[in-house]
C-alpha cells in the first residue's frame, strides 16, 4: 500500500485574492511588501486584482516576504487530505 494525498477545493479565492488576505493578514501594506521585495506596488496592485499573473519568480518573492509556501499563494483554497491507495 502507497500513502498519497489528494488535494480537494475548499473554497474559490483567486491568486490575487490570495496575496492580498495574506498580506493584510499580517498588516502589512502594497507599499511596504513593495519595499521589501522590490516589486513595485503598481505590479502588486495589478496581482491582487488579477489583472496580471503572479509568475513564479514573483510568487517565490512575495512567498519569502510573506512568511508563507508558494504554493500558498498559487493554489489558494486547497485542503491536502490523507488517503491511502490500494
Amino acid at each position: 500500500m502507497n500513502d498519497f494525498q489528494t488535494a480537494k477545493k475548499r473554497i474559490d479565492v483567486s491568486v490575487g485574492e490570495s496575496v492580498r488576505i495574506i498580506r493584510e493578514l499580517q498588516g502589512m501594506s502594497q507599499n511596504k511588501l513593495a519595499q521589501l521585495t522590490g516589486i513595485p506596488q503598481s505590479t502588486i496592485s495589478a496581482i491582487e486584482n488579477d489583472r496580471i499573473n503572479l509568475g513564479v519568480e514573483r510568487a517565490k518573492t512575495l512567498a519569502r516576504m510573506l512568511k508563507c509556501h508558494p504554493a500558498v499563494l498559487v493554489f489558494p483554497g486547497w485542503e491536502v487530505t490523507s488517503e491511502h491507495a490500494a
